[in-house]
């Protein structure tokens, strides 16, 4: 398989202290990396395209392991998570769904080998799309209290020849959530839905 070529990188964190109600004692983080690599696969059909999710591995780590400094280094403190792709418009929405298995499973694994399966997402569009990235408890995908997604794009990425990759980490429930459901100090972690 081709090698890995990274042209960036951007890592961010939002600190959500309320939304019109008290403020609670915890602000809840988001925190976001993006990695915009050239599509290997541009421009032309490949039907052997599997191997390639191995070389992403080392990328998924990574962006996992930034993710977690970005968020304190603590990685007890990561309580949702999501990951996604957007595929330049030179190549197809397979090419996305190459990263289902670096991306998600680098996450499960810093985070001690989580139960629920990682949301995602994929679509394939030009500079400056954006796409939301779906969010859950990493622990149990009913918990209503993680349900949530953030935006996310570039605006110079991803070229056509491109994807940008995204892997996302919280560290609670919404602020303020109160639609019943699962709670989280509920999960009985047997199946990673419950």
């Amino acid at each position: 398989m081709p090698d890995v070529e990274l042209r960036k990188t951007f890592v961010t964190v939002e600190t959500i202290y309320h939304e019109f109600g008290p403020v609670p004692a915890m602000p809840l983080r988001r925190a976001a990396a993006l990695a915009i690599i050239r599509n290997p696969f541009a421009g032309h059909y490949v039907e052997d395209i599997a191997g390639f999710m191995d070389d992403l591995k080392p990328l998924g780590l990574d962006m996992a392991d930034r993710l977690i400094a970005a968020l304190g280094g603590d990685p007890d403190v990561v309580e949702g998570f999501g990951k996604g792709a957007i595929v330049g418009t030179g190549g197809e929405l397979e090419h996305g769904a190459l990263w289902h298995v670096p991306g998600g499973y680098s996450m499960r694994e810093r985070l001690g080998d989580s139960k629920a399966i990682v949301p995602s997402t994929k679509k394939v569009g030009g500079m400056g799309t954006r796409i939301d990235i779906p969010i859950t408890h990493i622990n149990a995908s009913y918990v209503r209290s993680h349900f949530d997604a953030i935006e996310l794009g570039l605006p110079d990425a991803p070229h056509a020849d491109e994807m940008l990759l995204a892997l996302v980490m919280t560290t609670g429930a919404r602020i303020h959530n109160r639609v019943g459901g699962l709670a989280a100090a509920d999960i009985k972690g047997e199946d990673g839905l419950r």
